[in-house]
């Protein structure tokens, strides 16, 4: 017959932690956290935001980098001298251009005018294509329709071409120039983006009942709709920024763009192009640091829409 004692103490006795621990749920994520949680597993993420840290500390601090003045030349010593591949970071290293100047010491400082450019004309184009976009997507109506034309008829303008006729009203261009250029042909594209994502969230439920509990227009708009409606405008900004480089470069080598004393790659493949056949790498340089960095910030652009497009996952 079975002790009653033993059986007993048996029973009182707890059940290990382990048994009985109740698993704490997930804390629930945002679209922004969530995005970042599989943005940082994700290799092509990972290599072209290292890239585009490099050239952005390239571009605040190019000192860091070389001691040589990119714009001394040295016609005696070192005029078109080809590249010295064992000199790392000396201005020998990528050899010398036309005038004797270090083509190193120009790569490194050209990313300042690049990454200036870039940035300040994606910002500009997204606050003025998202507010147009937002206002037209939310009332609809008569503002709908005056923000739609005024879009089509410059987004009827090709953005190079456009580009060419505004810089020739400028007697000197420098960066800013550039940058008012772009942002005034640029932005067509964010105002289409947003207003057809600003159309869709607004009939979302949380929208109308936002409404019924009789939130005002700007908290509707700044707190429930463009936190919503911005994912594809990011999307867009940031696979655009490359463009926008490419483009800065492009009217500098077509000699409409930035001038001397400005440096950019696009000046010095201008330049470079007098002697592709004798000097190559005075070509080389420059172009292959501009294709390196809008393929950096493509890739990234593409690493954001895949994490931020729900249906890509």
């Amino acid at each position: 017959m079975p002790d009653l004692t033993e059986k007993k103490t048996a029973e009182e006795t707890p059940a290990p932690a382990a048994a009985v621990a109740v698993a704490k749920p997930e804390k629930a994520r945002s679209l922004g956290s969530d995005a970042w949680h599989d943005l940082r597993r994700k290799p092509i993420f990972v290599i072209s935001a290292l890239l585009i840290l490099l050239l952005i500390v390239i571009a605040i601090a190019p000192g860091l980098f070389t001691s040589v003045d990119p714009r001394a030349g040295d016609l005696r010593n070192h005029y078109l001298s080809k590249p010295n591949y064992s000199h790392f970071f000396q201005p020998d290293w990528f050899g010398y251009d036309l005038q004797g100047r270090s083509i190193y010491a120009r790569v490194i400082y050209g990313a300042r005018a690049s990454v200036v450019v870039g940035i300040c004309v994606t910002l500009g184009v997204t606050i003025i294509g998202g507010i147009a976009g937002m206002l037209a997507g939310y009332f609809g109506g008569w503002i709908d329709t005056i923000i739609s034309r005024v879009t089509d008829i410059f987004f009827g303008i090709p953005l190079l071409l456009g580009s060419l006729v505004v810089l020739n009203a400028f007697t000197s261009r420098t960066v800013w120039s550039v940058v008012f250029a772009l942002v005034a042909l640029g932005w067509t594209q964010m105002t289409r983006v947003m207003r057809g994502s600003v159309i869709t969230v607004k009939q979302a439920d949380f929208v109308t009942a936002a409404k019924a509990l009789g939130a005002g227009t700007t908290r509707i708009m700044f707190k429930h709709i463009l936190p919503n409606a911005i994912a594809p405008v990011i999307v867009v900004a940031t696979i655009a920024l490359g463009g926008y480089i490419a483009t800065e470069a492009t009217l500098s080598f077509l000699g409409i763009g930035l001038q001397d004393p400005t440096i950019s790659w696009g000046i010095d493949i201008n330049s470079a192009q007098k002697v592709i056949r004798t000097a190559p790498f005075a070509l080389f340089f420059p172009a292959g640091m501009l294709s390196l960095t809008v393929l950096a910030f493509i890739m990234l652009g593409d690493a954001v829409r895949d994490a931020l497009d729900p249906k890509l996952r």
